[in-house]
């Protein structure tokens, strides 16, 4: 059984959801099941619906779950948890001062007696005892009666039958303490680790929402995730192909630095495999034209938001073109009574001799009004794609 357990905090950023992808693609590999677990112990950092947002993430990225908890739903357990290492000796009650499950104790509290325990008028935490090895007498129970995150990661894994944790780097130390944990319960079952090295990024970079508003595909974030941590056979693959050959045990144990250009490259590549329906749909449209459309803008950009912003400037109200007005004028009204052309070439030849128009005075004109902008892929490419819409463009 894997698991992807994200908080509720904060928007996922690239690291959480490479985590994810390595979980998915791991269980799928493995003909086993993965859960997802909303780590919303921590209440008061908690954000109202981000919960539905992460969850709305995963399946736009296409990773499906077997079931989904919240670590709320066990803080009872946790609580019984506690109790019985309390009367099993493996833990302790400690008045010491603390700010976090790592803080100090000087030992004192460890050896009071139940009745010096009773008669100590203070709030107080729940400690494990030291470990054989390396675990200091860390706090799993805080004053409020609420688990340390330790504490309910350990017990919530074993509840619900997790062998697998595939998380990031920075949660590697609470491994041993999770281990400690289980064993002093008395779960024997094994669990296999692995933390992924983090991704050094720029802040708006990290966070997935803004890659996806900036037009970055998720087939393309996949593929860069996947990539960037890992050998592949290809430069260029689907999640799909990912899961016939990933190795999670070959990943590099270095940090890995987030290059936005690489990610453009694959994102224009991408955009150039997917159905053309299916990217006129992604920037606002629905015909499958305007998808052809659309990939002729990869020459000059590598995002569905600056596609989109091209598209939507040839469908436009056009002011005339400003060098060339008169012209411009003209051109417009003889494109909206001309008779419909099925090719470029007669189109332009009959515009050419009804206005009479020679070089710049005719192509800037007409490369503005069929493409509103002064510079676009070559006309004879364009026009097959917007011909049946040139009453619309040209107004």
């Amino acid at each position: 059984m894997y698991r992807f357990a994200p908080s509720p905090a904060g928007d996922l950023h690239i690291g959480n959801l490479q985590v994810a992808l390595f979980n998915y693609i791991c269980a799928k590999q493995a003909g086993e099941q993965m859960i997802v677990r909303i780590e919303d112990g921590d209440r008061a950092r908690n954000i109202e619906g981000k919960d539905q947002e992460i969850l709305e993430m995963l399946e736009l990225f296409g990773i499906s779950y077997s079931q989904l908890y919240y670590q709320s739903n066990n803080f009872k357990y946790h609580l019984q948890f506690a109790s019985t290492l309390l009367d099993t000796k493996k833990a302790f009650i400690c008045f010491c001062p603390h700010e976090n499950e790592a803080s100090a104790c000087d030992g004192t509290c460890e050896h009071l007696s139940s009745e010096e325990v009773l008669n100590i008028p203070k709030p107080f935490i729940i400690r494990m005892k030291k470990s054989e090895h390396t675990c200091d007498s860390f706090v799993i129970m805080r004053t409020d009666k609420y688990p340390t995150y330790t504490f309910a990661c350990a017990c919530d894994d074993m509840l619900q039958g997790v062998t697998t944790i595939i998380r990031e780097v920075e949660q590697e130390h609470n491994a041993p303490k999770e281990e400690h944990i289980r064993k002093s319960i008395g779960y024997e079952q094994k669990m296999h680790y692995t933390h992924v090295p983090d991704i050094q990024t720029p802040k708006d970079e990290s966070d997935v929402k803004w890659l996806l508003d900036q037009g970055f595909m998720p087939e393309a974030i996949v593929n860069y995730l996947v990539l960037l941590s890992s050998h592949s056979p290809a430069e260029i693959f689907t999640l799909e192909e990912a899961i016939s050959w990933f190795d999670i045990t070959a990943i590099s144990k270095s940090s890995a630095h987030f290059d936005i250009d690489k990610l453009r490259f694959i994102n224009r590549e991408h955009i150039k495999r997917i159905a053309d329906m299916e990217l006129s749909k992604r920037i606002g449209y629905a015909c499958e034209n305007i998808g052809k459309l659309a990939k002729l803008y990869t020459e000059e950009v590598s995002t569905t938001y600056e596609i989109k912003q091209k598209v939507d400037a040839l469908f436009a109200k056009k002011e005339f073109y400003a060098e060339f007005e008169n012209e411009s004028k003209l051109l417009q009204e003889l494109i909206q009574k001309a008779p419909y052309f099925d090719e470029f070439d007669a189109f332009k030849a009959y515009l050419l001799e009804a206005s009479g128009l020679k070089e710049d005075s005719f192509l800037k004109p007409l490369r503005f009004w069929l493409s509103g902008a002064d510079h676009s892929p070559e006309l004879a490419l364009l026009y097959p794609l917007i011909k049946n819409y040139l009453k619309e463009i040209v107004r």
